[in-house]
């Protein structure tokens, strides 16, 4: 997994409320196990047409939006069925991070897991972002996760909520096994001057 440092992406807006799991990534691409080829399935039913030709209309196949890095995303992101393709398909397609005024708790556990940022602003934020980006398909902002901010292109700073665990696994480019291997000389270092445990196999 690759660190979350602060950086400057493009942003594009799909401000429609309740964007659930299987519009995300339909259920018919959970069969695969590899993330390859993920990207290009996100959001596969409003993105091509059934001849699989691109949608014209739709935000991520305009020219104008490609390279985006962070999706402005309508309230309660990620709602539906658990599945940690979502995320995978999002990264898959160049996001960074995903901006919303709410996500669903399991989508957002699965994001921070595998590396993808849920970020969560106010309303008259959200509404500004979502405004900018359609004004101005070069809008940019800047996330500093370290700092917990996204610097908005005036300038302005917002603040958003993330536990520390997560914060720090996603610093560092870490999942929750990896978090514990990192601590493998702690733990040996406890199990050297722990008393042996006595074992309840053995008969007197």
């Amino acid at each position: 997994m690759e660190p979350i440092k602060t950086f400057s992406g493009k942003v594009v807006a799909l401000p429609i409320n309740d964007i659930d799991t299987d519009q995300i990534i339909p259920a018919r691409y959970l069969k695969v196990t590899d993330k390859n080829g993920l990207g290009a399935a996100c959001f596969s039913d409003w993105r091509y047409e059934s001849d699989g030709s691109p949608k014209p209309e739709f935000p991520l196949n305009k020219p104008e939006h490609q390279g985006a890095e962070v999706l402005i995303g309508g309230h309660n992101f990620g709602c539906g069925s658990s599945r940690e393709h979502a995320p995978w398909a999002l990264m898959g397609a160049g996001f960074k991070a995903v901006i919303s005024t709410y996500f669903a708790d399991i989508f957002k556990n699965n994001a921070l897991k595998n590396g993808l940022l849920p970020v969560v602003v106010d309303k008259d934020t959200h509404e500004q972002l979502i405004s900018l980006a359609q004004e101005d398909p070069n809008t940019q902002v800047t996330v500093n996760l370290a700092e917990q901010t996204v610097t908005l292109p005036d300038g302005r700073e917002v603040t958003f909520p993330i536990d520390g665990f997560s914060k720090h696994c996603l610093l560092n480019g870490v999942d929750q096994l990896g978090y514990v291997m990192g601590l493998d000389d702690v733990i040996s270092a406890y199990e050297s001057t722990h008393a042996k445990r006595i074992s309840t196999l053995q008969t007197s």
